[in-house]
């Protein structure tokens, strides 16, 4: 094998691997979005960008509170939950406050920041109001 295959070869095992997480990543989102459906939410979004960010779901409670969603997958919950730093969580705050500045009710519609984490088995936990502001 030449050096110049192995670079190739390193290239197509990294972009396999991110392809992998890619839609691993997306059957994470799909689990999380069927349990907030199941829970009567509404899905209003899924990967939203704003100027400060990306929100990995966001749903309408019955009572009209926007709910935003961190996604988060590992072998475990607790390492799912380790996964998600303050930058991370200031960052989904802010993207927060831009998105209920588009809805009617702007800066006073009531908002949550839940994190959902996904176990290797594909099971989910919510943790709601998980992710205060920093």
């Amino acid at each position: 094998m030449s050096l110049g295959s192995l670079g190739h070869d390193t290239d197509s095992a990294l972009h396999h691997r991110g392809r992998r997480n890619h839609l691993s990543g997306l059957a994470a989102e799909a689990a999380v979005e069927r349990v907030y459906r199941a829970a009567g939410l509404e899905p209003l979004e899924r990967r939203w960008r704003g100027r400060s960010g990306e929100i990995d779901l966001v749903f309408l409670e019955a009572d009209g509170t926007v709910v935003f969603v961190e996604v988060k997958t590992s072998r475990d919950f607790d390492s799912a939950m380790a996964l998600i730093t303050p930058k991370q969580i200031a960052r989904l705050h802010a993207a927060g406050e831009e998105y209920v500045g588009l809805r009617p009710q702007g800066q006073l519609t009531e908002r949550r920041f839940d994190a959902a984490l996904v176990d290797g088995q594909g099971r989910v936990q919510i943790e709601e109001n998980a992710l205060l502001g920093y």
